[in-house]
């Protein structure tokens, strides 16, 4: 892409810049080396300081002070799904046979022992009619969990990472750009950091209920926990009080979310890790003169700044061969006058008669 009017390359070499010393008010010409931006091209500074800056380094808000239109969002999707199911399996109430407590409690606590899979079995359906429903429920509940819920999860956590990355760094100033970027780094392991310590909190929270309310033993009590945050179910330890089930309802849902969401931070952790890992033997190993073959594009015989660039991305995994083929289709559709370099004057004509 052409800077300044089309005059100069994108990636320019040694360049001499004039700078003016107000104490003796002449110039003094330096060579430094620095990529050229297009004037068309947007500025990536304001945007890191302005939004992203915002979004992670300032102080999260209260969800009672300013409600994310997504939680909105996942709380009516939950809550008609809710209404809608427990009306349902009121209606039918004597049709599901088990261990029965309080009609409205237990057609509140069936749906999300369906919709998270858990499945203790201590409330079963013993009709076709029932049947039925808990099939339509169970994959109506798990599309909720997998796409509104979890997705929610994510944005409740965001919060959390921005009080960690304060704590961890006190000292630091508060909007400071070198923060955020090791914020950004460090995003994942973050997140496996915030779940682990909430996955924590449940358990202890789930196993101490069930000893004092539900009566258990210490043992059945995290076995119970355990078969239940993991949606094994087996059924045999399950929470039998009124009060146990109310608590069962919205501890079951956050459990499996929190559970869910780690494992998928651990599985992107390692994910990145070997992407780290393929970047570093990227840069460190020999350039060969196949390399500077493979990386001619335009096979001039010299290998460019940009060329280069293209070259390790692609090594690197991160663009592939048809990227590079659409943008340079992209690229000739706007070289209107196919000098190899974009003007203003390019961009307007090509757009203009389109």
């Amino acid at each position: 892409m052409a800077c300044n009017d089309g005059k100069e390359p994108l990636l320019c070499e040694h360049q001499e810049v004039q700078e003016h010393n107000p104490q003796t008010d002449c110039y003094t010409t330096t060579k430094s080396r620095k990529l050229r931006r297009c004037r068309s091209a947007p500025t990536v500074e304001p945007i890191l300081q302005e939004s992203n800056l915002n979004r992670f380094l300032n102080s999260p808000k209260s969800i009672f002070d300013e409600v994310n239109p997504h939680y909105k969002r996942v709380a009516t999707y939950l809550f008609i799904y809710l209404s809608i199911s427990t009306i349902c399996f009121y209606l039918v109430r004597n049709q599901i046979s088990g261990d029965k407590t309080n009609s409205i409690v237990d057609s509140i606590y069936f749906c999300i022992v369906t919709m998270t899979t858990v499945g203790y079995g201590d409330l079963l359906p013993n009709s076709t009619t029932t049947k039925l429903l808990a099939c339509a429920f169970v994959f109506s509940g798990m599309a909720l969990v997998g796409l509104c819920l979890s997705r929610a999860a994510d944005c409740l956590v965001e919060n959390q990472e921005v009080l960690l990355i304060k704590a961890m760094h006190l000292r630091r100033e508060p909007n400071s750009m070198e923060t955020l970027k090791e914020m950004e780094t460090n995003r994942v392991r973050y997140r496996c950091i915030i779940f682990s310590f909430l996955m924590v909190i449940l358990i202890a929270s789930g196993t101490v209920f069930l000893t004092t309310i539900e009566k258990m033993e210490l043992v059945d009590a995290f076995y119970c926990v355990c078969s239940t945050i993991t949606t094994l179910g087996y059924g045999d330890k399950s929470f039998s009080t009124p009060a146990g089930r109310i608590f069962a309802i919205f501890w079951i849902l956050m459990s499996t979310i929190c559970l869910a969401q780690l494992l998928f931070a651990f599985a992107e952790s390692y994910t990145e890790s070997r992407q780290r890992s393929l970047v570093r033997w990227v840069l460190t190993r020999k350039t060969t003169a196949a390399d500077l073959e493979a990386a001619d594009l335009d096979d001039d015989g010299v290998v460019g700044a940009a060329e280069f660039v293209i070259y390790k991305l692609k090594e690197m995994g991160k663009i592939n061969q048809e990227d590079i083929t659409l943008i340079m289709a992209q690229f000739k559709n706007l070289d209107v006058d196919e000098s190899g370099t974009l003007s203003p004057s390019d961009i307007f004509l090509a757009q203009s008669t389109r």
